[in-house]
């Protein structure tokens, strides 16, 4: 009779042992379930995506724009932008004679690069 009675007791506590690691686990699955919930990022929405394109259709706007028209990129040094074809046959002309070319290239860049004169010093209030 004693035999029966530790038969009994071993089935329980092994109920008792498969129904908790069954609970850890569900635990466990519920916490990671939980986690990817608040780690995963909002999806992009539609009016989000609108707004990305339109900002990227404006810059490419702009950009052609600016490729393709003459405008001022700096007025105090007479710095001008053209388009590239223009460009191309503005160097193809001037490229004809290349010493003549070459000297008003560096000059050019003298121009453009040159740094702004120094300001005046402050004098001595002794002075």
């Amino acid at each position: 009779m004693n035999s029966n009675v530790s038969d009994n007791s071993c089935c329980g506590r092994n109920f008792s042992v498969t129904a908790a690691v069954v609970i850890a686990c569900l635990i466990f699955a519920g916490l990671v379930w939980k986690m990817r919930e608040y780690t995963t990022p909002p999806p992009v929405a539609a009016a989000r995506a609108k707004e990305r394109q339109d900002a990227l259709n404006k810059l490419r706007a702009e950009e052609a724009l600016a490729l393709n028209n003459v405008g001022w990129l700096d007025p105090a040094k007479g710095v001008v932008r053209l388009p590239i074809a223009d460009a191309l046959k503005l160097a193809e002309q001037q490229w004809q004679d290349p010493a003549k070319a070459r000297a008003e290239l560096i000059a050019r860049v003298e121009k453009a690069t040159a740094l702004p004169p120094k300001a005046p010093e402050k004098p001595s209030q002794f002075e």
